[in-house]
């Protein structure tokens, strides 16, 4: 970065200074979590030398003290689990309701604050991009991006179709009822990173934006829907207060959803050539949330479960987003089936 012409390349300077920045973060990570050790080493220390005379809330401070190491190295063990080019850097992830109706819907939208809540505990900083209303309740999809360390590293390890299993709030009989909800995660990819995209393959819809944004947002036609002809890929954007706006930011979830199909082509092929048979994408099952008759929430790939189903919808996944990364650095393969959950 000091070297005599670095700053002439705005864009060139912009992607290392972007890369120097998570570096002297992690640094700065490995030297808070060396000296907490330090520091713990003192203090537990000082309670063995104090023995069962220990005062109960010093033995408490060093339990707390303990746990909040123990974070730190989780979070820097992390850094070693990502191998993938874009893992780094930012995401957009959609939230699809899919089979189970009004109760489908009402989970896509407790998917949406589940993941809203994790993101705050994780430092990661979010942008609703997009949200379809339900119904009657709930929402039939949401698009947003997330910022920050490994955002995309972290939520690709949520994309798949996720399953709740409880007794229907919307159902006067108070049945049990199933529902599914996809999670789509892409890569926020930069200008720089070469997309091709033909103006001839793209249908380009405007309408009026159903959500909040005063009245220019609501009386003109400044959401704009984009449909990828090839793919049918469909993305859309109603969150800025003019067309040109979300047009732009639609063309950038475009070319991030035609970036995450091509890793998946390549994934797949790799796959194919190691003899195995591999799924990839949205319609394969990877985790189970049941509320009735029983409390567990269990994920299809790795086992990973908890009966504490009110945390994880609360926020609480690293530990299975960690399983997951986990499986994939030993190239494991799924390890539980549907029927088990």
């Amino acid at each position: 970065m000091g070297a005599d012409g670095f700053w002439d390349d705005a864009r060139a300077a912009a992607r290392v200074g972007s890369e120097h920045a998570s570096l002297r973060g992690r640094l700065a990570e490995y030297r808070e979590l060396a000296g907490g050790l330090d520091e713990l080493e003192g203090l537990t220390e000082l309670a063995r030398e104090e023995g069962d005379a220990a005062d109960p809330d010093f033995l408490l401070d060093l339990d707390s003290a303990l746990a909040d190491v123990d974070g730190r190295r989780r979070r820097l063990e992390e850094a070693r689990l990502f191998a993938g080019e874009h893992d780094d850097g930012d995401a957009v992830v959609g939230i699809h309701a899919g089979e189970g109706g009004t109760d489908a819907q009402d989970w896509a939208e407790m998917l949406l604050r589940m993941y809203l809540r994790w993101a705050e505990s994780r430092g990661l900083r979010v942008e609703l991009k997009e949200v379809q209303e339900g119904t009657e309740a709930g929402i039939k999809s949401a698009t947003f991006t997330a910022h920050g360390t490994s955002a995309y590293g972290l939520l690709s390890a949520e994309r798949g179709v996720h399953r709740l299993v409880r007794l229907s709030p919307f159902d006067a009989a108070h049945r049990r009822q199933t529902s599914f909800a996809a999670v789509e995660v892409a890569p926020l990819v930069s200008d720089e990173v070469e997309v091709e995209i033909d103006d001839r393959d793209l249908k380009v819809d405007t309408y009026r934006a159903s959500g909040a944004g005063g009245q220019h947002v609501n009386k003109t036609d400044s959401a704009v829907r984009i449909t990828h002809l090839p793919t049918k890929f469909v993305v859309q954007c109603q969150a800025e207060r003019s067309q040109a706006q979300n047009r732009a930011t639609a063309m950038s979830l475009l070319r991030a959803r035609l970036v995450q199909h091509e890793l998946e082509r390549r994934e797949d092929e790799a796959a194919r050539l190691r003899g195995e048979s591999k799924s990839i994408g949205f319609g394969s099952q990877i985790r189970s949330y049941v509320i009735h008759p029983y409390t567990m929430v269990k994920d299809l790939r790795t086992g990973e479960e908890t009966g504490n189903a009110d945390a994880v919808l609360d926020g609480a996944i690293d530990p299975f987003i960690r399983a997951e990364l986990e499986r994939r650095a030993r190239g494991g393969s799924r390890v539980a089936s549907e029927d088990s959950a």
